[in-house]
């Protein structure tokens, strides 16, 4: 079992990169493949509502809350909503008491960064390359775990099962799905399971309706768990803006809208994955499901090189398990995905 317990004190390099987004790889000029945000923006319908929200009013979260409980077949009181996952995180570090929190790496680093800003030792379980979860490499110690699902940066969506034989008596299994609805039907997620206890589920609108600067999000939990994180809100914690969002992408019409973007996202990664494959000195992790892909390069510049042929892309050794030469690649429109395999190849051929 690969683990490894890192402590508030462990200094820099521990903590190197978990605050490091992939906003902080852009590069003006540049097209962007380091920011995994709907490339195309908020749906201009989505943005005229949230306009035209009233903002001269408190903000009250009945009919957001309402909408989104409805959305996944849950009761009203296993909603709470956050301004966007990151504060989900915090909340989760601050208000709960683990003994003996877990994080499984290569993940999203926000988790772990709450944790260990809140004073708690964290253990990290690494899983092997190809980044599938194995439910037993988590010591039966842990009483709170974070697991992305699919994950972020790996892009691997894990099975619904591997993630339900993480719960067990006395353990939190804390689920980031944050780019659940990336996959068609969503089949692996647990949003919508019929019985929450040990379980919290994480999600945002940060991702599928390119709403990154509005800071909407929220959590699905059991009932008491939701009143613990509640109490560590303060008042009035998401904006009337966010809630109007919450409403409008919780209707009918928006869920069918997800769903037919998650169709052509599929088909625009299936020609980057297809474009990919020829090229021999690039690994692609498999499995990927995610609005962007991973690969293993192995040249530690290989960021600087394509800067030169005009791509930025997200830096993969800032999370835990990753080395230099690991990228993370946004999933764009074909002819992108056609001319950065041309500038990868030949960045990657003369390394």
């Amino acid at each position: 079992m690969s683990t490894r317990t890192v402590r508030p004190a462990d200094g820099d390099a521990t903590l190197c990169g978990l605050a490091h987004h992939g906003d902080a790889d852009l590069v003006p000029g540049l097209t962007d493949l380091a920011v995994n945000v709907r490339s195309s923006g908020t749906p201009p319908w989505l943005a005229e509502l949230i306009r035209n929200t009233n903002l001269a009013a408190y903000p009250d979260q009945g009919a957001a809350a309402d909408a989104v409980a409805t959305r996944h077949g849950r009761a009203r009181d296993e909603v709470l909503l956050t301004a966007g996952a990151a504060e989900a995180f915090v909340l989760l570090a601050r208000v709960l008491r683990p003994r003996h929190p877990v994080v499984v790496h290569p993940q999203f680093t926000e988790p772990e960064a709450a944790l260990r800003a809140a004073g708690h030792e964290v253990r990290r379980v690494m899983l092997p390359d190809p980044f599938e979860l194995d439910p037993e490499r988590v010591p039966a110690s842990a009483d709170l775990v974070f697991v992305g699902n699919p994950t972020n940066p790996t892009s691997v969506a894990h099975p619904r099962a591997a993630i339900l034989a993480l719960t067990r008596p006395g353990r939190i299994v804390v689920v980031d799905e944050a780019f659940a609805d990336c996959i068609p039907d969503e089949p692996e997620s647990l949003a919508g399971w019929r019985d929450l206890t040990g379980i919290v589920i994480v999600r945002s609108l940060t991702k599928t309706w390119g709403l990154a600067g509005l800071r909407a999000g929220y959590v699905l939990a059991a009932p008491d768990v939701i009143d613990q994180l509640a109490a560590g809100q303060p008042p009035w914690p998401v904006s009337a803006p966010a809630l109007t969002a919450c409403v409008a992408t919780a209707s009918p019409d928006a869920l069918r809208e997800a769903a037919q973007w998650a169709i052509h996202l599929a088909g625009e990664r299936a020609h980057l994955l297809q474009r990919l494959a020829g090229l021999h000195a690039v690994r692609v992790v498999p499995r990927a499901a995610a609005s962007f892909v991973l690969l293993d390069t192995q040249v530690p510049d290989v960021r600087s090189r394509l800067h030169d042929h005009g791509f930025a892309v997200r830096r993969g050794e800032t999370f835990p398990g990753l080395a230099p030469g690991w990228i993370r690649v946004a999933v764009r429109d074909y002819a992108t995905a056609d001319r950065f395999a041309l500038a990868l190849e030949a960045v990657t051929d003369h390394a």
